[in-house]
């Protein structure tokens, strides 16, 4: 079994809420327990990654492992169902090869990687790949299509169910701020830490109005005072909101 001591004081120096400290120590373990020998990194990423942290944070965790085969995935089961009912995404598996064979099909998963990361355990092999631009626009600019058309899709035939169209809304902060943040590092702008930050950058770096996010990030933090107004009309608005960046990281290509 490796060395425990080289991976729990990853997960201390993490300055999120005292529970996510907690299953990541487990999550170790058990994984460590689960697959010993055959374990090779376990990488936190994301805004959990972040002393910034906040509550909106999942914790999006990679797992390489020396080989994937159907043994491992039965010796891991257990560790991956314990995962889920925890309420975390699911964990990514990938082999050690994978990973840098995998740059031009996750662009943006790993420059995110990148840039926010703990090494829970093992090595780190995220620090040396090289993410290019091609791909990461491509992608960046598909996960945005793609989620417009899944607002469009999700939300029409809900348009007169108030509480269900802002639970959609809401549903999705998570997913475009992650994808704002992209684009201000496709454009060549420094992400700020805090959303509300990233959203306010966005808003002047493109010069459009990004209240709708704002006024979601307001009601998810439930900000006092917060209101969504007719969440039909706000659905609206942020769909223009989208199709705006969109249209940003399309010219991007043109350029």
């Amino acid at each position: 079994m490796a060395d425990l001591a080289a991976a729990v004081p990853a997960v201390e120096e993490l300055q999120v809420a005292g529970k996510h400290k907690d299953v990541l120590e487990q999550l170790v373990k058990k994984l460590d327990h689960a697959l010993s020998g055959r374990l090779v990194s376990i990488i936190l990423y994301g805004s959990a990654a972040m002393p910034e942290a906040d509550h909106f944070s999942d914790l999006n965790t990679l797992v390489v492992l020396k080989d994937i085969t159907p043994r491992e995935l039965a010796d891991s089961e257990p560790v991956l169902r314990w995962w889920r009912e925890q309420g975390h995404p699911p964990l990514l598996l990938m082999t050690e090869q994978e990973v840098p064979n995998s740059t031009d099909s996750f662009p943006v998963e790993f420059r995110d990687m990148q840039r926010r990361r703990r090494v829970l355990y093992g090595t780190d092999p995220i620090a040396d790949l090289v993410v290019e631009d091609k791909y990461y626009r491509a992608q960046l600019e598909y996960q945005l299509r793609s989620g417009l058309l899944r607002l469009r899709r999700q939300g029409g035939p809900i348009l007169s169910d108030s509480k269900a169209l802002l639970a959609l809304c809401l549903e999705s902060v998570s997913t475009f701020s992650l994808l704002g943040r992209h684009l201000l590092l496709l454009a060549g702008v420094e992400p700020p830490a805090g959303r509300r930050d990233l959203v306010e950058k966005l808003a002047k770096k493109l010069d459009i109005s990004m209240k709708p996010l704002e006024i979601l990030l307001d009601i998810g933090e439930e900000k006092p005072g917060a209101d969504p107004g007719e969440p039909s009309e706000l659905f609206a608005e942020y769909l223009v909101c989208i199709s705006k960046l969109i249209a940003f990281v399309d010219q991007k290509e043109k350029k």
